[in-house]
């Protein structure tokens, strides 16, 4: 078959790989129909991420057809739709039991690789570093689903493969985001980073009953698309400074919730800065930029909360006496993806949302390399890719 596979920094080939085979009873396997390229596969592509070897078939937003599963797989059937979480989850120790299902303690079969580089072990996901399982991703023509009786949701009929295939990550991610921050009806919330979770952040927002959304970026594409499509306020950073604005825009208190939905690659304000990170991240001295945290820590009111659904790796030079002095509510992490699939597919089927409005560009995956180039060089405006096997 072929498959997305990632051969070192900045080179992402398109490859012809052998199919994937039932292991485990509890597998099945998806012909991919649709997959996303997410903002944090551009982690993997500036070499951010570590424990990537060359060959790693990459990608975790897939979505396809049942074509076999394993005997004991007893919820899906041969020909059912099927949307695949990223992340993969036991479903029976602690923490899936605590609906804490990006914590599985058995999916990572690299937990102690994990546990040495990170100090602990998260869920196994798709496509993402051998560090996190080694998983061939879904960015590829078939996909082998672990525990497939934990993580895929069947698709209604009648649904196209553009409304649903973001149940994958970045629909839950948003929405993860914006209930972290329990919103009130009286609350402004402001979103840095107006990419893909960044839209679904802020409409979870509005779905969550805030009262004033604030979007913040550079890039004219995603700022229109925060203001016309998602409602949002915004502030283009390179045009006013975010901590005045927001200071006027809140008469002087703040808003009352921040989202990072930019995570490790964000850039600073000043050229020289954004070099010097990016060397860092190829010398392997440093992946994590905590510009925008530092600026949600100035920015956030006293006793606000802050959410970060954005992707780290390492350390960061974080502002934490800014944090604690303002005593902020901090909550993160990787989508518990199996705890939203049926809520927010049953907002999808009532018309709440359409969650394709983010879609920008849809390729072949032959073109995959380009697509690529041009999502992380934010060119043809684009916003969001879908790959179509």
């Amino acid at each position: 078959m072929k498959a997305v596979c990632w051969h070192g920094r900045n080179d992402i080939r398109v490859d012809n790989v052998d199919d994937p085979k039932i292991l485990d009873p509890r597998d099945a396997i998806i012909r991919i129909t649709a997959s996303g390229i997410c903002g944090s596969d551009l982690h993997l592509m500036a070499g951010a991420a570590p424990a990537m070897e060359a060959g790693d078939i990459i990608g975790h937003e897939p979505m396809g057809e049942v074509v076999e599963v394993g005997n004991a797989v007893s919820n899906l059937s041969v020909g059912d739709r099927v949307v695949v979480p990223f992340t993969i989850s036991c479903g029976e120790c602690f923490f899936c039991q605590s609906t804490l299902y990006s914590l599985c303690d058995q999916s990572n079969r690299n937990a102690e690789q994990a546990e040495k580089i990170m100090g602990h072990s998260p869920a196994g996901l798709f496509g993402y570093t051998h560090m996190l399982g080694g998983y061939a991703g879904g960015q590829a023509e078939y996909l082998r689903v672990p525990y497939a009786d934990v993580g895929p949701i069947k698709v209604p009929d009648g649904l196209p493969d553009e409304q649903v295939v973001f149940l994958s990550d970045i629909f839950p991610t948003g929405y993860m985001a914006a209930e972290n921050c329990e919103i009130t009806p009286n609350d402004t919330v402001a979103v840095w980073g107006c990419g893909p979770v960044g839209q679904f952040a802020i409409q979870s927002a509005w779905m969550l009953g805030a009262k004033r959304v604030i979007a913040i970026d550079n890039v004219p594409e995603r700022l229109e698309m925060a203001r016309s499509v998602s409602k949002a306020e915004v502030i283009d950073y390179e045009k006013s400074d975010v901590y005045e604005t927001l200071q006027e825009w809140t008469k002087g208190r703040g808003p009352d919730c921040c989202i990072d939905a930019v995570g490790a690659e964000n850039h600073a304000a000043g050229n020289l800065q954004s070099v010097l990170d990016d060397a860092k991240t190829a010398l392997h001295l440093g992946s994590d930029r905590p510009h925008v945290l530092n600026e949600i820590f100035k920015c956030c009111r006293k006793g606000g909360r802050v959410s970060v659904p954005g992707v780290y790796f390492s350390s960061v030079n974080l502002q934490w006496g800014t944090a604690m002095n303002k005593a902020l509510q901090i909550r993160l992490g990787q989508t518990h993806m199996q705890r939203y699939l049926t809520p927010l597919m049953e907002k999808i089927t009532d018309g709440e949302i359409d969650p394709s409005f983010v879609i920008t560009h849809v390729e072949p995956l032959d073109n995959a390399p380009e697509a690529y180039k041009k999502f992380r060089d934010k060119e043809d405006g684009c916003i969001k890719v879908v790959l179509k096997p």
